[in-house]
């Protein structure tokens, strides 16, 4: 079973994100609330996926997202922001994330989507 790990300060966004993938099938969730703790959880648990906030406390996505392309970087990292702004999105994929999602535009995809998405970026990065 393919494993994801959701890191968002948000506790809230942590478990919204959580409930949406968990609706299309059913993956191994891993969740950090910090870029320090997705940067340990990444190297402890080698998650098919991650889906990272940009704007987080003690580390933030980008850096975190520079931390684990430096140690992986085959590394499957979808930055998943608010703050989608072009300059974020250019400075995320630079670094090597391979995909920008706005956060409130995830309830607005149709249903299977999503699903379909995380494969897609799953296999075409294996």
């Amino acid at each position: 079973m393919p494993t994801i790990l959701i890191v968002d300060d948000s506790r809230f966004m942590r478990q919204w994100l959580r409930r949406i993938i968990q609706q299309q099938k059913a993956y191994t969730i891993i969740e950090a609330s910090n870029g320090n703790a997705a940067v340990q959880l990444y190297k402890d648990n080698h998650p098919d996926l991650v889906l990272m906030d940009m704007i987080m406390p003690q580390m933030t996505g980008l850096v975190a997202l520079q931390a684990i392309i430096d140690y992986d970087p085959k590394a499957k990292v979808m930055m998943c922001s608010s703050m989608g702004t072009k300059q974020h999105v250019r400075e995320a994929l630079h670094i090597g994330a391979k995909d920008f999602v706005v956060k409130p535009f995830f309830d607005a995809l149709p249903n299977g989507f999503i699903n379909f998405f995380i494969t897609q970026v799953i296999n075409f990065f294996h």
